[in-house]
């Protein structure tokens, strides 16, 4: 008798372990995204949900979306190539240097239509 009792309290202690470890497994996506401050996270954590009635189909696509963006340096792999202010310089340099390629140009032709 003891031991149809005892079966009876481990029956219903694997069924709710498991049913919790689902349920704690399946947010673990939106966890990554609240972590990384991901602009999605509200979507991540509704299909999440999602996914628990797709017996989880969703959820290694939910990792990797809540992997990919990072607060340092956004969706991309590599680190910003820097401030605009830097990016500001570079096209005043290449402005210049386009401004100097079309100056010889147009003195090169001059100088060839002379000679004609």
């Amino acid at each position: 008798m003891f031991l149809d009792y005892f079966a009876l309290f481990l029956v219903v202690f694997v069924i709710l372990f498991i049913f919790y470890a689902i349920i704690a497994i399946h947010d673990i996506p939106y966890e990554i995204s609240v972590h990384r401050k991901h602009p999605h996270q509200d979507a991540i954590h509704v299909a999440g949900w999602v996914s628990l009635f797709t017996l989880h189909v969703l959820w290694p696509f939910l990792w990797i979306w809540s992997m990919l963006y990072r607060e340092d340096r956004g969706w991309g792999f590599k680190s910003s190539p820097g401030s605009s202010a830097d990016l500001e310089q570079r096209v005043q340099q290449l402005t210049e240097q386009v401004a100097s390629l079309q100056a010889a140009l147009e003195q090169s032709a001059r100088q060839s239509g002379k000679g004609n």
